[in-house]
């Protein structure tokens, strides 16, 4: 089996023949040198299926689905709730976690954000490829920056509070749902006394320091993902 693996939305099935985009074909005839009758993945969230290239048209790969070889994956659902920051270290900080098994960013804008924009359909693109590179199947959703308002008023998940100013290290898994684990990261220039206080009113809510040190937004998030995923592992 290829371990070339491709991220395909639309649905795949036993038997199916479709096309790849230009993109995703010029990798593999360009990069990767696949050729005619080779086989390679493709994968959704619904699953992975072993693809035959049936024939190379014009640059475009012509394929056929022969088998499933994975199922749609169940796992506990991951969001990332981040400031904004300059783009090389985003960029940076949305591989890692996608790699560690987020399944939803959402940026929010807070009292002391400096970058006000994202572009999404860059990391829309970085979260495709550290997808296929990590072997994950669900490809996590990026949603439009909002203010802490707003995204407080989501009551769907349980919300861990990196908070430097917590003397409490660990999280309590006996307060954990079946709902979405969501990690808050605050901005470089920290929470503002009120957000704090906003935050910590929230219904489902831990507070945990994750370091004694002062943290790097984008060490932060690995630091704080690979401690949920110690707990709910």
């Amino acid at each position: 089996m290829s371990n070339i693996r491709l991220f395909f939305s639309n649905t795949l099935s036993a038997k199916m023949t479709d096309k790849l985009d230009k993109p995703q074909s010029h990798y593999l005839v360009k990069v990767m040198r696949i050729k005619e009758n080779e086989f390679f993945s493709l994968f959704n969230s619904y699953g992975e299926w072993e693809a035959k290239v049936l024939g190379i048209l014009n640059g475009i790969v012509q394929f056929k689905i022969i088998k499933q070889i994975r199922s749609k994956e169940s796992s506990k659902e991951i969001w990332l709730a981040f400031s904004p920051i300059k783009s090389n270290y985003q960029n940076f900080m949305i591989q890692k976690a996608t790699e560690l098994g987020v399944t939803k960013f959402l940026p929010i804008i807070f009292n002391r954000t400096i970058v006000r924009k994202i572009n999404k359909e860059r990391l829309e693109k970085i979260v495709i490829e550290a997808s296929e590179q990590s072997n994950r199947l669900n490809v996590p959703l990026i949603e439009k920056a909002q203010n802490l308002k707003n995204f407080l008023k989501l009551n769907s998940m349980d919300l861990i509070f990196t908070d430097l100013n917590s003397d409490n290290k660990k999280i309590d898994k006996s307060k954990l749902t079946n709902k979405p684990i969501c990690i808050i990261i605050g901005p470089e220039g920290d929470f503002s006394e009120t957000e704090r206080e906003e935050i910590l009113s929230f219904k489902n809510v831990q507070a945990l320091k994750i370091n004694e040190n002062i943290l790097r937004s984008e060490t932060a998030v690995i630091s704080a993902i690979s401690i949920i995923n110690y707990v709910i592992n």
